[in-house]
């Protein structure tokens, strides 16, 4: 399967635009295994759910397919950053106590990704897959938002993206599923920071190489009316729509 890279074009933006995830859904994950030896995060990107990981787990392998994105991923001393495709970690049978994906499994070959947790995953072993969809701010907001996704750049989006819309309801899950509450991830962010994240988007990237445009453009007069003033701080949320679960 060939790697399908999104992404590497603008790491270095990714690394610095995209949230992180809450400590409750963390915690809430790290308690699914038995054990918290080895955890095996995949499709890193810049290692923003490993780090969250190695608050509880010995030791973490973050793997990603891009090294332009591992480029830009924080150190730290329980985390080896490793350049591999999800479907091959290149770890023992066995011997994982955690797979994760953060908003990275719809790019995913589903089998193969399947087989690889299968045959590393240890015994009382588990996995978690979440993902966020577009982000809330107030109405006004939202309205350009969905405007820019749904409108201005809906052609650019790859055809993996319709798993995000459907909240990983419709993904194939062929594991003992855990059901697990609902959680949303909050930052602060003034305008600047709202639009560094929206080009960060697959579809807004691959709108401006193919057009040599930026479809910002087109929702940018209405997005700065809703937002106010550019320097202000508001709250912005990404509801999370998790599948975990272990091994039949």
């Amino acid at each position: 399967m060939t790697f399908k890279d999104h992404f590497s074009a603008h790491a270095k933006a990714y690394a610095s635009s995209r949230p992180g995830y809450p400590r409750d859904l963390v915690a809430a994950v790290v308690r699914l295994p038995r054990e918290r030896r080895l955890a095996l995060d995949c499709g890193t990107g810049n290692g923003q759910a490993a780090l969250g990981l190695a608050e509880s787990f010995e030791r973490v392998v973050a793997t990603d397919p891009s090294a332009a994105q591992l480029a830009h991923a924080t150190p730290h001393p329980r985390v080896e950053y490793r350049v591999a495709p999800a479907e091959a970690s290149g770890l023992p049978d066995a011997s994982v106590d955690l797979v994760t994906a953060a908003q990275a499994f719809h790019w995913f070959d589903f089998d193969r990704f399947f087989a690889e947790v299968k045959r590393v995953l240890a015994p009382g072993g588990a996995v978690a897959l979440w993902t966020y969809n577009l982000v809330r701010v107030d109405p006004a907001v939202d309205a350009q938002v969905d405007r820019l996704a749904h409108d201005v750049a809906a052609p650019y989006w790859p055809p993996e993206r319709h798993w995000v819309d459907d909240e990983y309801r419709t993904v194939p899950f062929p594991f003992a599923e855990v059901a697990i509450p609902p959680f949303a991830h909050e930052e602060h962010w003034d305008l600047e920071h709202l639009v560094a994240y929206l080009r960060t988007w697959s579809a807004t990237a691959r709108y401006i190489q193919e057009k040599g445009a930026d479809p910002l453009d087109e929702i940018w007069d209405d997005l700065v009316a809703a937002w106010g003033e550019p320097e202000r701080v508001r709250p912005v949320v990404w509801p999370l729509y998790l599948r975990a679960g272990h091994l039949r």
